[in-house]
């Protein structure tokens, strides 16, 4: 179960994030967070995984539940990120660099609540494509995109591969009916396609935490 959010001001706003260790069920985030890492009664963490949500969803996305889940069961510390816009009721996304700047600030903060973990971000669409752009500054070691949004509905010409292209080890998540786009395989970036998913990826969303797990665990991050 999920933390109730703490809200954290930053440059753009006040965000929202609530906080899982392994182990924990919900209580308060941020106090939970500082008082409980490293106490007996909580497992510690193998790594800190920050996942933040589309363009007009929520942190309630089915497939954002499932790796959350999954991902906690398998010992990490998971926050989920609602952004500034999003915590003042608005659904239209705010530009790039305001989503990049209050992100960065939220990460930086975790970072420094659970130092010494390794550090993946990721998200779901418009989530995924602010944790690839900010992984290198935040000093992520992985990145974890679903339904990474290629391109807008029906311009395959607009493509956003390059912002896969991080130098980090990145999986992605796609499902094979989305009508933005699946990306291609590329070194340093895994691709997962699940068949007759579309871009919510909800038809089976434990498949979505099962192929994270699964990649995380290959690199030692999850138990």
């Amino acid at each position: 179960m999920r933390g109730g959010p703490e809200t954290v001001e930053t440059g753009r706003g006040p965000a929202q994030v609530a906080v899982t260790m392994p182990g924990e069920s919900a209580g308060s985030s941020g106090d939970r967070v500082e008082q409980r890492v490293g106490a007996g009664d909580v497992a510690a963490p193998t790594a800190l995984l920050v996942l933040g949500h589309g363009a007009g969803g929520s942190v309630d996305a089915p497939d954002l539940v499932a790796v959350h889940d999954a991902a906690v069961a398998a010992g990490l510390a998971v926050a989920l990120v609602t952004q500034p816009y999003r915590v003042a009721g608005r659904r239209a996304p705010a530009p790039a660099g305001h989503l990049d700047e209050a992100w960065r600030s939220v990460v930086d903060l975790l970072a420094e609540r659970l130092p010494g973990l390794p550090l993946i971000v990721g998200g779901r669409s418009s989530g995924a494509r602010v944790a690839c752009r900010t992984a290198a500054a935040v000093g992520a070691a992985g990145i974890v995109a679903l339904a990474f949004p290629l391109h807008p509905p029906g311009r395959p010409e607009r493509s956003r591969a390059g912002e896969l292209l991080t130098g980090v080890p990145t999986l992605v998540v796609n499902g094979s009916a989305d009508p933005f786009g699946v990306p291609d395989a590329a070194p340093g970036v895994e691709l997962v396609v699940l068949p007759g998913e579309r871009h919510d990826l909800r038809k089976a969303p434990e498949t979505v935490g099962r192929a994270v797990v699964t990649w995380l665990g290959a690199r030692g991050w999850a138990r």
